[in-house]
């Protein structure tokens, strides 16, 4: 699956985020705990450059706990500092701040041995739609002070927001970039909601989220659907599903479209569990190569 989507907003977006970069002191990246890797944007290395960087690992009480264990640990033995949030409960979010104060350290020091006082941290949050962006936001300010919806493409333009004493974020629209090299990241973004359904062919989400879950967590699928493998006929266990949650139509027919949104709507919802779809160890070469 190739999904090239870069609306007139997001390449807009990313012109902004070029722009205002020089009124940052750092870059709260936000990315989706479910697929630490494929919820990044690589356009933000391109932009960023040697800002200083903060790696949040969002909804993180939607994945799977060890893996997202993994990935922090990964991120910081690769450079990044990185923190684990869940931006709906406030859980970790008081840990931004102080990583963000740990990071900067070195330049307050040097601004006070210049004799500058001290001010907010200014940072500027990114990331992909979807992610949880304006709701971390909102917690943050303890005000619903950033649009906010259960779709990708909310957050349409930037906006100053006053972090108590201690922070001033900067919110941008999600960037998404224009094409996905790898199809199994499209899969995986889509999967969990990164991309509009109005775009994407839900039978092969579906297909695509029950081949995972065999794959990784096999456990899940028979609590759930009472079986352990995906049929090579997909049809025979979309009608295994259908008969077993009694999706039909009106004619007493199972209803295939309907099970495929129900299969995907189980994945989103976590009714199959807590779940990650990106594991370390499949990009462990990638980064040491980068490293040597």
């Amino acid at each position: 699956m190739t999904i090239q989507w870069f609306p007139g907003h997001m390449a807009k977006a990313r012109r902004q985020v070029t722009e205002k970069l020089k009124l940052v002191d750092i870059v709260f990246e936000l990315i989706d705990a479910r697929l630490p890797m494929s919820s990044r944007n690589p356009m933000l290395d391109e932009v960023i450059h040697q800002k200083q960087r903060l790696l949040i690992l969002n909804k993180a009480d939607m994945a799977d706990e060890t893996q997202t264990k993994k990935w922090v640990e990964f991120f910081k033995a690769h450079g990044h500092e990185a923190i684990a949030v869940n931006s709906l409960d406030s859980k970790g979010l008081k840990r931004v701040t102080k990583a963000a104060e740990a990071i900067l350290k070195p330049k307050w020091d040097r601004m006070k041995a210049k004799g500058m006082k001290g001010r907010a941290i200014r940072a500027m949050i990114v990331g992909i739609p979807n992610v949880g962006k304006s709701t971390m936001i909102n917690r943050l300010a303890k005000k619903n002070l950033a649009r906010t919806g259960n779709m990708p493409g909310v957050t349409k333009a930037q906006q100053w927001i006053k972090v108590e004493k201690e922070l001033e974020l900067l919110d941008t629209p999600g960037i998404l970039w224009p094409k996905f090299e790898d199809p199994d990241v499209g899969y995986k973004l889509a999967v969990t909601g990164a991309i509009k359904d109005t775009i994407m062919n839900m039978d092969d989400l579906a297909i695509y989220g029950l081949h995972f879950l065999e794959k990784h967590y096999p456990n899940r699928l028979y609590e759930r659907y009472q079986m352990t493998k995906v049929s090579d006929e997909i049809v025979e266990t979309f009608e295994h599903i259908g008969k077993l949650r009694n999706v039909r139509t009106t004619g007493g027919e199972i209803d295939y479209s309907y099970v495929a949104e129900l299969i995907v709507r189980d994945i989103r919802n976590e009714h199959l569990g807590k779940l990650t779809f990106d594991y370390v160890e499949d990009y462990k070469e990638e980064f040491d190569n980068k490293d040597k």
